[in-house]
């Protein structure tokens, strides 16, 4: 059994319906900060469990699980005389699978199409329509009146589920999770928990039922009890200290879990987390469970540990879907490009549904700057380093000294690779402006982008070059010199003076200038970006920075 599709509506930072097709196997959803990773997994399971932070939803219904603008949206119009519907939350999972899975076809989803599925929904309850409406009518409605909202869980037949006869597990391991209770870690304690035999637990009990009866025993503390006891002043009842043991399993919030002696909460969070993923893998939830949700494995670790830690969730999750959120290259890189699963602006794409070729360009390309276009707000493509640097230092002037960055730009050298990225741009919608030289061929440029240009322009994708084509009598070898890329236009756009001081040369020909940027390309750009003096950009550069 798998899960095919998740479908989410109005939970969290999901308003629009949003639909997510995943794979049998592995899944790696690589997004920025806020880019909603963790709500998907938190959606997943909880349309399979029922649980939001390991608790029953039904007793944690809060205005915080809806979409904030679609809550705002609702409470504006209480006012205006028209008020709309009370928001509702929808998860959906289209499942699909043997026998097992037959009782949850129908079409009792938001594509009313016969599918195999359940879905669980957070919506007003028409049981309280009249309550609701006087209270509408008397003002007194300021937040989402959750009081008057329910949980509705059901199959595709429409039939309501539980978790018990949900085929389906999942098991959503978070080892950023760190809560502590007496000094130990709910989380880890719990997975403990879920790794012992009943045998186990028992024994376990018995002898922390033990340690209470010595503890009791001891002189020392026998005598600490009289004198409480006698300073208590209280007849017929006994105060005294003791250990806690009043519940089936107290051991659970009194013992420390240790490692090589020291306290779990002591050691380093790297170590905290791989040893939280580890235990988790092996626990009974995880080796039933057909679903394994991982959530930012990379969490306080080097890139070493980083690859034991992967190496472990491959060799532990055979057979199983895997859904791993991440926003490292390092982790995408490792798991397999294959299975990568874009998310921006709430849009999806997977690496299989670019072209052939520029799948492939992706799943070869080395280094840790791999998603750097895929995770960024907006981005100025360039050619090489030195593009980047005077950009970067043109963009710093425009803006009151801030660097791209610093308002979530990136600027990215793609080398001669920019259609590549311009595809990946064009499917998210992410904002694009290409710098590119002209190499002295308006026709063969404007040829190579016509997808973006004219009337194929789009909205989001904007290419920036000098549609001014220079010349001159220079020669290097037998080959004219390329007066149309960037240090010709950066020296057309000052002057010889201007450059010379900037570069801290004195020459005294502007073709002998040319050629000393020309083969010292990166040092030169460095002095433009590190200069003080004032200095003009050929304008192809401010139309993509501003």
């Amino acid at each position: 059994m798998i899960i095919d599709k998740v479908v989410i509506q109005n939970f969290k930072s999901f308003k629009d319906k949003f639909t997510l097709n995943l794979n049998a196997g592995l899944n790696i959803i690589v997004g920025d900060n806020e880019a909603g990773k963790s709500t998907i997994l938190e959606a997943i399971n909880l349309a399979l469990t029922g649980l939001y932070n390991g608790r029953y939803l039904r007793n944690e219904l809060s205005q915080y699980l809806f979409n904030e603008p679609s809550v705002s949206e609702y409470i504006t119009s209480l006012a205006t005389g028209k008020p709309q519907q009370p928001p509702a939350i929808l998860i959906e999972l289209h499942i699909s699978g043997g026998d097992e899975i037959a009782f949850m076809m129908g079409d009792g989803n938001s594509e009313k199409m016969a599918s195999c599925g359940l879905s669980l929904k957070i919506e007003f309850d028409e049981g309280f329509r009249g309550a609701y409406e006087t209270l509408i009518k008397a003002g007194e409605v300021t937040t989402i009146p959750i009081e008057y909202y329910h949980v509705v869980w059901k199959t595709f037949d429409r039939d309501s589920i539980t978790t018990r006869n949900i085929p389906l597990k999942s098991a959503f391991i978070d080892s950023s999770s760190i809560r502590h209770q007496n000094g130990s870690d709910i989380y880890i304690g719990r997975i403990v928990k879920e790794l012992l035999s009943q045998e186990e637990l028992v024994s376990v009990s018995q002898s922390h039922r033990k340690m209470k009866e010595h503890f009791m025993a001891d002189v020392a503390i026998e005598a600490i009890n009289k004198k409480i006891a006698e300073a208590s002043k209280i007849s017929e009842k006994e105060v005294r200290i003791s250990v806690e043991l009043s519940s089936k399993n107290a051991w659970e919030s009194s013992l420390t879990t240790y490692l090589d002696d020291i306290p779990f909460h002591f050691i380093g969070r790297g170590e905290q987390s791989i040893v939280k993923t580890n235990l988790a893998l092996a626990h009974n939830k995880a080796q039933e469970a057909n679903v394994i949700l991982i959530e930012e494995p990379e969490n306080h670790l080097s890139h070493t540990k980083l690859n034991q830690l992967i190496k472990t969730v491959k060799d532990s999750c055979t057979n199983k879907q895997i859904i791993v959120t991440t926003h490292s290259s390092f982790v995408a890189n490792k798991l397999g490009l294959g299975d990568l699963i874009l998310l921006n602006n709430k849009k999806t794409l997977k690496l299989n549904e670019l072209s052939a070729g520029t799948k492939s360009f992706f799943e070869k390309i080395a280094g840790y700057d791999t998603l750097r276009l895929m995770l960024c707000k907006k981005a100025i493509l360039v050619e090489g380093d030195s593009d980047e640097l005077v950009v970067q230092k043109a963009y710093q002037v425009q803006n009151q000294n801030k660097l791209p960055i610093e308002d979530c730009i990136e600027v990215i050298s793609v080398g001669v690779s920019f259609l590549r990225f311009l595809e990946i741009a064009d499917k998210l919608k992410i904002s694009v402006c290409v710098v590119t030289d002209n190499d002295g061929d308006v026709a063969a440029l404007e040829h190579k982008y016509e997808s973006y240009l004219g009337a194929h322009k789009k909205e989001n994708i904007k290419i920036c070059y000098d549609q001014v084509v220079d010349e001159g009598e220079l020669k290097i070898g037998k080959k004219d010199f390329n007066y149309n890329t960037l240090e010709p236009k950066l020296l057309k756009a000052n002057s010889l003076e201007v450059l010379n001081k900037i570069l801290g040369v004195e020459y005294a020909q502007v073709d002998d200038l040319h050629i000393y940027m020309r083969n010292n390309k990166t040092d030169c750009a460095l002095r433009v970006f590190e200069t003080k003096e004032a200095i003009n950009y050929p304008q192809y550069i401010l139309d993509a920075i501003k």
